[in-house]
């Protein structure tokens, strides 16, 4: 294949471009904050079944303490009754010892009652405090990934803002190739690190870092300017410039 010097040394402008491109799409992926939002959501959905479980269960004690405060109420209800009963005096003397029984009986079951919401009632307060603090601890968090957000999209903006202008040059120097050169370069740097073309710096491919050998070196101080050289170790197009010291 041949193609100008000219052109050829544009290879190596679209080569800088490309190799400028990889480094910032490598960055976009490998942004620190990546790798912190990804720990924060983690987290977050730790906290979040902490959450949902702790407000369950404290929606089902309180259903539980609804419950035996009700039926301290409908104690409490009978006691009035059977206490105004036996305030009255009225009926037999065996009716108003049975009442008196019952009494005690209301009292020592309300009393159960009453220690039952007390425990629920305790029971809710420590669930209560663990839950305010697993809110505080999502509210953290949330703060934490909004501001990794922010960082992780303003550095997307930068890259970006960066990989636009380099594609725009990488274009007009890419512009000027002739299409089989280019195409060739595009085959090699896909194949070979994202390197299709390389300066020959002395006697060093500068895309594999070998020195060529002496009929290598040979072969291509004989080539004419216009012929499109290859590594023999890397098979990278070589680019001869003024600093070959051919």
């Amino acid at each position: 294949m041949k193609a100008s010097p000219d052109d050829q040394m544009r290879l190596l402008d679209v080569q800088a471009d490309d190799r400028v491109l990889d480094q910032l799409a490598h960055r976009r992926r490998t942004l620190p904050e990546l790798a912190i939002l990804q720990t924060i959501g983690g987290q977050l959905d730790k906290v979040r079944d902490n959450v949902v479980r702790l407000e369950t269960q404290d929606g089902d004690m309180h259903r539980e303490q609804r419950k035996i405060e009700a039926d301290v109420d409908v104690v409490r209800s009978r006691v009035v009754r059977d206490q105004q009963r036996l305030d009255s005096g009225a009926g037999s003397a065996k009716d108003l010892e049975h009442t008196q029984g019952e009494l005690q009986s209301l009292a020592r079951r309300q009393a159960d009652l009453e220690d039952q919401v007390l425990e629920v009632m305790e029971r809710r307060e420590a669930v209560q405090m663990e839950l305010d603090g697993e809110r505080a601890e999502f509210d953290r968090l949330t703060a934490e990934q909004n501001d990794a957000a922010a960082r992780r999209d303003a550095a997307y903006a930068e890259i970006d803002g960066d990989s636009t202008d380099v594609t725009k040059h990488r274009a007009s120097m890419a512009a000027g190739i002739p299409p089989e050169l280019l195409a060739l370069y595009e085959k090699i740097r896909a194949s070979s690190g994202g390197v299709g073309a390389a300066m020959l710096h002395r006697a060093r491919c500068e895309g594999c870092r070998l020195e060529l050998s002496g009929t290598d070196l040979a072969e291509v101080r004989a080539a004419a300017p216009d012929e499109v050289v290859r590594c023999e170790e890397c098979r990278r197009i070589l680019v001869r410039t003024p600093e070959s010291g051919l």
